[in-house]
């Protein structure tokens, strides 16, 4: 099967912002905390902010204590105010596109206009916008019931931020011809049209379509309804357990959307059940190869090869021989630790991985068996090294381990444990350079074949930075589920934007730094050929810029195979160029 997944699936803007300063409330304001009403139409979203003690009242009390934060789709101004006088610490997390439409109304109220809004009368949003017309506000959700209103001297008309872009139109066209007079605006928010109109695009090419999001989301159920003029099959499903896998599994080509206010694991989840769907039905070899594909992936092995090759790869362009035992320690080392953070953190992996969480789950004492035999592995080839190989191998060791440990006592600062991974974006540092020593540094002490020198300096760049942009990539995509459970990592410091841009700089910039050391003289050919990893990340970045990354096995397995991709050049570089 194949799954084309809308590039404007997911949160909008809006809803991204009121879920994030839901979630930072608790660190910001004083508690307890509330929403005035479901923040948003998602009930995943809304059951986790109930565990996390945020819970929704639907009245304003006579008083009230703590802080509440307004839905994003906006509350009359009454309401509002109503709030402050309570006493709550009020935050506003109405969209910025729906406070556009309140401004809107507002202004031209006072002015005497008459406000048409075309949109669902029990919406929040609209009921929100209603209280800025000051008693002239007016609602229609049909052309008829336009055309049942009285005519007014001067009135405006708006549009639900949500509202069907085509159905709009037609009001538009309605307006001119009978009254021509009415101020109409374009107030559908600019993330609803392009869904809209890429929903009507990809159902010409897909068989069926599947729409994910919550059943009470007036924006997903207009993505269901448009997708359904076409004639093709739609499924409106919140989670994948609804997916109906006999009706899926006879299309060849699905589409996958969501609305504004599904988050991205849930999205994940969807896409993973679709994924697999068609494999339960194929051939023994096909199965088995998927199986395969997934297993390495889950169980860390193939990420962990990846870092074998980065080091056989670094340790040749180094002149080190004998590179076999150096490789087989980085795999070990790196697996290892992949495994115990796994076991470690597999609260954040319920949101970023649901698969690999849900494995570990599974599988707890099988990987975590695998964990020792892989560290007792590769403990044992650096004591066979010497002293010193084994020395540095069993201080990284404790590094790594200790990364999710609170080393620092609560009664040493302000009542707080801290550990190394508190420390705001540490994660994508330290496990790039954990990886750039095991690769580039660890092989010239272990093998002893030349003191540390200019081109160990070259390898550790070209092999830490490529772990940056990995890491860093892969945090890029985790950015809801590392904020939910309150991880800094770097994007979430600086923002997507500029964490791209970051990592467009350091691939580009370490690009530079090879090129010029081949081209001094410094580097044999294989320095030029392994400039292809940095060139294939940064393409890989450009996917994801453009859209074209689709959330999965097959993506996961391409960011991991540009490290694969590194041994497998440097082998073939040996075998032909050497000999």
């Amino acid at each position: 099967m194949k799954i084309i997944l809308a590039k404007t699936s997911g949160f909008c803007m809006g809803v991204r912002r009121a879920v994030e300063a839901a979630l930072d409330s608790p660190n910001q304001h004083p508690q307890p905390i509330h929403t005035f009403g479901p923040l948003i139409h998602n009930p995943q979203v809304l059951n986790l902010l109930e565990e996390r003690g945020i819970k929704s009242i639907d009245t304003v009390p006579e008083k009230g204590a703590g802080t509440i934060l307004i839905r994003a789709h906006g509350v009359p101004p009454s309401t509002k105010l109503g709030l402050e006088k309570a006493g709550f610490n009020v935050i506003d997390a109405t969209c910025p596109r729906v406070i556009k439409v309140q401004t809107i109304i507002n202004k031209h109220a006072d002015s005497g206009y008459a406000s048409i809004i075309i949109g669902d009368k029990e919406h929040p949003e609209v009921m929100g916008l209603l209280g800025y017309a000051k008693g002239n506000g007016f609602v229609a959700a049909t052309l008829g019931e336009l055309e049942a209103l009285p005519s007014f001297e001067k009135a405006i008309i708006v549009a639900q931020t949500t509202q069907n872009k085509a159905f709009y139109e037609e009001i538009k066209q309605w307006a001119a011809s009978r009254h021509p007079r009415y101020t109409v605006f374009d107030t559908i928010c600019g993330s609803t049209e392009n869904r809209q109109a890429e929903i009507r695009q990809m159902s010409k090419d897909v068989e069926a379509m599947v729409v994910v999001g919550g059943k009470d989301s007036g924006n997903t159920r207009r993505l269901a309804a448009i997708a359904a003029e076409s004639g093709k099959p739609v499924f409106h499903v919140e989670s994948e357990e609804e997916l109906e896998t006999e009706a899926l599994a006879g299309y060849q080509v699905v589409g996958l959307t969501a609305g504004a206010s599904t988050p991205n694991w849930i999205i994940k989840r969807v896409h993973n059940a679709l994924e697999s769907m068609p494999v339960s039905r194929a051939g023994k070899l096909r199965f088995f190869f998927y199986r395969l594909q997934k297993t390495l992936l889950l169980t860390n092995l193939y990420g962990a090869f990846g870092a074998g090759c980065l080091c056989y790869a670094a340790s040749t362009l180094q002149g080190i021989h004998h590179r076999f035992s150096v490789s087989l320690i980085a795999m070990l080392y790196v697996l290892t630790m992949h495994i115990v953070n796994n076991l470690t953190s597999n609260k954040a992996n319920q949101y970023n991985d649901p698969d690999r969480a849900e494995f570990f789950r599974a599988h707890k004492i099988s990987v975590s068996f695998l964990s020792l035999v892989s560290a007792l592995g590769y403990l044992l080839i650096s004591f066979s090294l010497g002293l010193l190989p084994f020395t540095i191998i069993l201080l990284m060791s404790f590094t790594g381990l200790s990364y999710n440990l609170k080393l620092v006592p609560r009664k040493w600062f302000s009542g707080k444990a801290l550990g190394i991974r508190d420390i705001p974006g540490s994660k994508t540092f330290f496990v790039a350079a954990a990886w750039g020593v095991i690769a580039a540094i660890f092989p010239v002490i272990a093998k002893a074949a030349t003191p540390l020198n200019f081109i160990t300096l070259v390898a550790f760049s070209w092999a830490t930075v490529l772990v940056f942009a990995r890491t860093a990539f892969y945090d890029i995509l985790d950015m809801q589920g590392d904020r939910i459970v309150g991880k800094e990592t770097l994007p979430i410091l600086v923002g997507e934007e500029k964490a791209m841009l970051i990592l467009r700089f350091a691939l580009s910039g370490m690009g530079l730094f090879v090129l010029a050391a081949g081209l001094a003289g410094y580097l044999s050919s294989l320095g030029y050929l392994l400039l292809i990893c940095p060139a294939l990340m940064l393409g890989l970045l450009e996917m994801h810029g453009r859209d074209v990354a689709v959330p999965g096995l097959r993506w996961e397995f391409l960011v991991e195979s540009v490290f694969v991709l590194a041994g497998i050049t440097t082998f073939l570089w040996t075998a032909f160029y050497l000999n």
